[in-house]
């Protein structure tokens, strides 16, 4: 999965907008420029609002991080992304909202896809009563020797 950004073009932005419509949020400007940065070339990547504020930046945009912050809870709750909590300081967001486990490189900080099929949950707990288990991330933190 790829960290870096699309580049902001009138095609990136088309493919963001695209994205937008089918999670049904409203397509504002910033919100599609933002789109269009994480997955105008068709790929999927884990972006932190950090990243995603400088690739908007670079590319021009005018947009606080404050707002990254806010859209990209905004396309979470809509179903387009996941929050991946790696620790109390740092959040990534990934547009591949499969159901797929996490490796995180801790000497990078980076954040990649660990292989589906390698990994085997055999039983959860019992959610408590009224609720449901939502989703389950596994992460797996990885140390260099």
């Amino acid at each position: 999965m790829d960290t870096s950004f699309a580049p902001l073009t009138p095609a990136s932005a088309k493919a963001g907008e695209n994205w937008l419509m089918r999670g049904k949020v409203r397509p504002t400007r910033q919100r599609v420029a933002l789109a269009g940065l994480l997955v105008g070339d068709g790929g999927n990547r884990h972006a932190t609002a950090e990243g995603l504020f400088m690739a908007a930046k670079t590319s021009g945009e005018s947009v606080s991080l404050a707002t990254v912050y806010n859209t990209l809870r905004a396309f979470c709750d809509a179903g387009l992304m996941n929050e991946i909590t790696v620790d109390a300081a740092r959040s990534y967001f990934d547009t591949c909202v499969e159901d797929h486990p996490h490796f995180f490189w801790e000497d990078t900080q980076e954040l990649t896809d660990a292989p589906s099929s390698q990994v085997e949950i055999a039983r959860l707990p019992d959610a408590p009563e009224g609720t449901r288990v939502a989703r389950v991330d596994v992460v797996i933190r990885l140390r260099r020797d």
